[in-house]
């Protein structure tokens, strides 16, 4: 397979924002055995995405104790369809670890195992789950300058920028200055509407319709969550309504402008969505808010699809993540102003 279309420029000078996928949306075709990860980076170059983020436990058999001919295999799919590998998504079970909590010592050293293999996959960027202390990355600094990968602290709903949880990173990577410590965006934070294809699997579950429609209108009105739930009790719900309504505690919208105050942090987006329509426009997820604003502050990084809708649909429906990630880079492809946009 060839690659079809060329990366475009952004609108705006100084930002730099490139295509990619995260390998992570196509968890249900690599599951069933459809797809190989080779069909995978092959999708991904169809579609001038070529960027790819990994999860190594996912899709890399063997991980971490991983052969140097995988390695080399993996260089020679890189170089074959021109495509640059650009996030390794790491893992750290701290908590269930042979039935107890792994040392700081110990945690370090796994963080090192990462590295090091983002390192040997070519990738620049290392995402980090949040709940690695800000004292752990300290210690991994020298780490990360070894190695050369930078480590992105992942800003997940339902945390946002300003999240209390988040502020504690941000103070340490004030202190420490380091180019090597920063975050990863997942566009998560920017729901703009409660997912339809959430609402539709619990329709289909069940749930009562004016309750859903309840949720619905509640969500998009920012009200609290807690409200919410409560509103449901109150209407009578059952519990798969107060389980619909909890799920707002899951969601998010944040205003995007935030991000102005932390682009100079910001290694790399995950580029999060649930549902591509026909007209190539995501359902809930607010992408025309939000890229624009990663443009005015000269982002200079890859978004990577990031196909999260196959778990709300598969009850039902036959899932075509490829159709869907393609739908999502021609979004891209025209909010980043590149001229091919429509041949994705």
């Amino acid at each position: 397979m060839t690659q079809m279309t060329t990366q475009g420029t952004t609108a705006a000078a100084g930002a730099q924002i490139r295509r990619g996928v995260s390998l992570y949306s196509f968890q249900e075709e690599f599951f069933l055995r459809k797809m190989t990860l080779e069909d995978c980076v092959a999708a991904c170059a169809s579609m001038g995405a070529l960027g790819i983020e990994t999860l190594a436990e996912q899709m890399m058999p063997g991980f971490p104790n991983l052969s140097d001919r995988f390695y080399d295999d993996w260089h020679r799919m890189m170089a074959q369809y021109g495509t640059t590998p650009v996030c390794h998504d790491m893992f750290l079970d701290t908590k269930r670890f042979r039935g107890r909590v792994l040392s700081d010592d110990e945690q370090v050293a796994s963080i090192e195992r990462d590295l090091r293999h983002a390192h040997r996959l070519g990738c620049t960027v290392m995402r980090v789950l949040m709940f690695v202390r800000p004292e752990i990355l300290v210690r991994c600094i020298p780490l990360a300058e070894r190695y050369g990968v930078r480590m992105g602290v992942e800003i997940h709903a339902p945390l946002h920028l300003s999240h209390p949880w988040i502020l504690r990173y941000s103070e340490v990577m004030e202190r420490e200055n380091s180019p090597f410590l920063g975050y990863v965006l997942d566009m998560g934070i920017f729901t703009d509407h409660f997912p339809p294809v959430m609402m539709e699997r619990f329709r289909r579950q069940g749930a009562t319709p004016e309750i859903i429609e309840h949720v619905r209108a509640a969500y998009d009105a920012r009200t609290l969550p807690e409200y919410v739930i409560n509103d449901v009790r109150e209407m009578g719900g059952t519990p798969l309504d107060i389980g619909m309504a909890e799920v707002l505690r899951h969601n998010l919208w944040s205003n995007p402008k935030h991000l102005l105050e932390h682009m100079p942090r910001i290694f790399h987006v995950h580029g999060k969505f649930y549902e591509m329509d026909d007209q190539d426009r995501e359902t809930s997820l607010g992408y025309e808010q939000v890229i624009p604003v990663l443009v005015q502050g000269g982002y200079q990084g890859y978004i990577c699809s990031e196909y999260e809708g196959n778990r709300h649909i598969q009850d039902a429906f036959e899932i075509d993540s490829v159709e869907q990630v393609r739908r999502h880079q021609r979004m891209l492809a025209r909010l980043l102003g590149e001229r091919e946009a429509a041949h994705v």
